[in-house]
């Protein structure tokens, strides 16, 4: 009963309500997540049918984020579903990622899978992170309450040359998106209640096509521009132009905050 008060009392944020982010709701709310809020600007497509399965066919055209809160009352009435049917801007991400407990990244592009754990790095919270394309997919927990905890641009820095592809274009096996949204959800109750272990410090990589799952330490990188101190010295040092652009002049661990 303890770890279902837990539930009730906690806020999460989904960002993204297509393959991954439908079945990672879908559990949320039937766990008994209190309130649950979905951020998805685009409608629901006939095409995305097989993998966005909180959708029907009359379903068709209207935003996602309202016919997701329709599905997911059907399922628990009692839950707090909060739509967000518009592109959120950075300003309005850092007040939806301020008011909630646990974020969940189920968006399909770099720009705001950076933009979200910026806030959740400034808030320092919880973000459980997805990704599928094809036969493949990565899932890792950044539990930022911990001071030596990595942040997604620790794995993908965001000044980083990476090619950008999506389902839209390169397609994904239904269902492993089926699989990564759960898992998602999973992570996020498992953090909520406080049991077990979570993926934090470790990529899961998953090979649907040949069955295959392994998991990759990753680790705090200290020249991270976005969650270590060593950045927060250098973006001071551009403010004040003292020319401190390329390398700190002390080794990041020496650099201590000023008194």
């Amino acid at each position: 009963m303890e770890g279902q008060e837990k539930l009730r009392a906690s806020r999460v944020l989904v960002i993204g309500a297509g393959g991954l982010g439908c079945p990672a709701a879908l559990y949320l709310a039937a766990a008994g997540v209190g309130r649950l809020s979905l951020a998805d600007s685009d409608k629901v497509d006939l095409t995305k049918l097989q993998r966005q399965i909180l959708y029907r066919t009359d379903t068709v055209g209207t935003p996602k984020a309202d016919a997701a809160r329709n599905a997911l009352r059907a399922i628990n009435p009692d839950a707090d579903i909060v739509p967000i049917p518009v592109r959120v801007k950075a300003a309005e991400l850092d007040l939806l990622v301020r008011e909630c407990d646990m974020v969940l990244d189920c968006s399909d592009n770099f720009a705001t899978r950076h933009a979200v754990n910026r806030a959740c790095v400034a808030h320092k919270k919880p973000l459980v992170s997805g990704a599928a394309i094809r036969f493949d997919a990565q899932l890792m927990v950044f539990d930022l309450r911990k001071s030596d905890a990595p942040c997604y641009a620790c794995l993908f820095p965001e000044d980083a040359e990476v090619e950008e592809v999506q389902c839209s274009q390169m397609g994904v096996f239904a269902p492993l998106t089926g699989m990564v949204g759960a898992i998602q959800a999973m992570e996020a109750i498992k953090l909520i209640v406080g049991t077990g272990e979570s993926l934090s410090g470790r990529l899961l990589l998953i090979d649907a096509n040949a069955a295959d799952w392994r998991t990759v330490k990753v680790s705090k990188d200290p020249a991270c521009r976005v969650c270590s101190y060593a950045s927060k010295y250098l973006r001071w040092a551009e403010k004040l132009s003292l020319g401190l652009r390329a390398k700190p002049l002390l080794p990041y661990w020496r650099m201590q905050p000023m008194a």
